[in-house]
């Protein structure tokens, strides 16, 4: 039974180019992290193909040649879908189609699928749903003779398998019917906000995967759903918290995520305000992965763009657990040490200490240095509380 499963897997080609703006190790990463989607979504990557270009192809993304390459490993493997790592114009995914005649996807489409499988709440799946047809609405010619052709599987969840017969019209009145329905749920959820005048109110954010979710139940002694899976929760979970007997509203929100398409940033839009209207902001950074300082930079700037980038803010780089720095021979040449050869005192020591003052390095895992965690976070609240008691 377990290798029928296996054999059920859907086989996944990855595909990426190499420009004057992504080089080679920024693509390795950014494909990698297209595995794990790949690996979320339910999916199994077989092969990545890569080429440098100019600027990609504006008909098939890549050239010709690699196309060629492509097509005839995906006929040879019997592939089931080629996912490309930048999102393809229309006409770029209509003409590759009709090469590869395989499903094609790209880093948002996939992304919209994972939301998709995660959304659980009706008002989650209004959200998920509105971003899908948005997405494909300039799609849809291409979209719906190759739905004909091939059902189910990774990108064929929510809209797309049930509305197979639909036209621009149609699509159009549900994303009408879909932004009414959300307006009313976020004019009832600033209700609900509004009614917590009076309570501090904290957000957890960061990097999808880096931990929120464990660190919440941590703190709220909750049982929050989290697995080692990007975008394990979608839905925003609010719990009260109390540290040495005072009170306060603790959220968990959406994982970021570099590339996050901005029809789910405009759909999340009142998952968002969760984050706009919180007193403190806990970041929450992986410090075991390998990039982690690129991940706090891609959260800056979606933190930027919802205007709370000057919130007060607590930094808290969790898995400390899992950080091993590589060996370094102390006798090579100093020059060659690298980042990834620092402990974590000595990442303590770096900009981590100018840049973020007051940064707690924790295991939500292991509950190491929760303590000094909470006790920061207290800190912070009761002079929210004592600016509300003055209002």
């Amino acid at each position: 039974m377990i290798e029928k499963k296996a054999l059920d897997v859907e086989k996944a080609v990855l595909i990426g180019v190499i420009t004057k703006t992504q080089d080679e190790n920024k693509l390795r990463e950014y494909l990698e992290e297209l595995s794990f989607l790949v690996y979320t979504a339910g999916g199994n990557v077989i092969k990545s193909f890569v080429q440098k270009v100019s600027f990609p192809n504006p008909k098939t993304f890549v050239g010709p040649g690699k196309m060629k390459q492509i097509e005839k490993y995906v006929f040879n493997n019997d592939v089931a879908t080629v996912i490309f790592d930048d999102e393809l114009t229309p006409g770029q995914q209509a003409n590759i189609e009709k090469l590869l005649k395989c499903k094609i996807l790209d880093r948002t489409g996939l992304i919209l699928d994972i939301f998709a499988q995660r959304a659980k709440t009706s008002y989650a799946r209004n959200q998920v749903e509105l971003a899908q047809y948005q997405y494909i609405l300039p799609r849809l010619k291409g979209l719906w003779t190759h739905l004909e052709r091939q059902r189910g599987g990774i990108g064929m969840r929510g809209p797309g398998e049930r509305e197979i017969e639909t036209d621009r019209r149609i699509i159009r009145n549900k994303i009408s019917l879909l932004k009414k329905k959300l307006a009313a749920i976020d004019r009832q959820m600033t209700t609900q906000r509004s009614n917590r005048k009076g309570i501090p109110r904290v957000a957890l954010v960061g990097y999808t995967n880096v931990g929120k979710s464990t660190l919440m139940n941590v703190l709220s002694k909750s049982d929050v759903f989290s697995e080692n899976k990007l975008f394990a929760t979608l839905d925003t979970t609010v719990r009260k918290v109390v540290i040495n007997n005072f009170p306060f509203l603790l959220s968990d929100t959406v994982g970021f995520i570099r590339k996050l398409p901005t029809q789910l940033v405009e759909s999340f839009k009142s998952t968002l305000d969760e984050i706009r209207e919180s007193d403190l902001l806990i970041h929450v950074v992986d410090i075991s992965h390998p990039n982690f300082e690129e991940q706090m930079d891609s959260v800056d700037k979606i933190l930027e763009e919802i205007n709370s980038i000057e919130k007060p803010m607590i930094v808290v780089f969790n898995k400390i657990d899992a950080y091993k720095p590589e060996p370094w021979d102390d006798t090579e040449l100093i020059e060659s040490r690298s980042k990834k050869n620092y402990s974590i005192s000595e990442w303590k020591e770096t900009w981590m200490n100018s840049k973020n003052k007051g940064a707690i390095f924790v295991s939500a895992k292991t509950y190491n240095n929760i303590g000094r965690l909470k006790t920061e976070i207290f800190k912070k609240v009761i002079n929210f509380s004592k600016t509300y008691n003055k209002l």
